[in-house]
């Protein structure tokens, strides 16, 4: 009985998060068949496609981009993070 309750009440869940997953999509304009674009996401500018390389070919874009990934990521774990004062 305990294990029938506890298997309802994680459908209900799935269900819940479901449909707000479902609700929220939509109302940022997302549909069944919308993606996000590559830049669509605040600060985060969009990748250059093969065609957009400057002055170059795919494999030296390519270690630049791995280089520039590389450089944030370091300076990411380098940020000091804010830590709780003790009471």
């Amino acid at each position: 009985m305990r294990g029938l309750f506890g298997v309802v009440g994680l459908l209900l869940v799935l269900v819940a998060v479901g449909w707000l997953a479902k609700s929220q999509l939509q109302m940022v304009g997302g549909g069944k068949d919308a993606r996000p674009s590559a830049g669509s996401v605040t600060g985060v500018p969009a990748p250059l496609g093969a065609q957009d390389v400057p002055n170059g070919n795919v494999q030296q874009h390519s270690q630049q981009v791995q280089q520039q990934f590389k450089a944030m990521a370091e300076a990411a774990i380098q940020t000091p993070r804010a830590m709780p004062e003790d009471n």
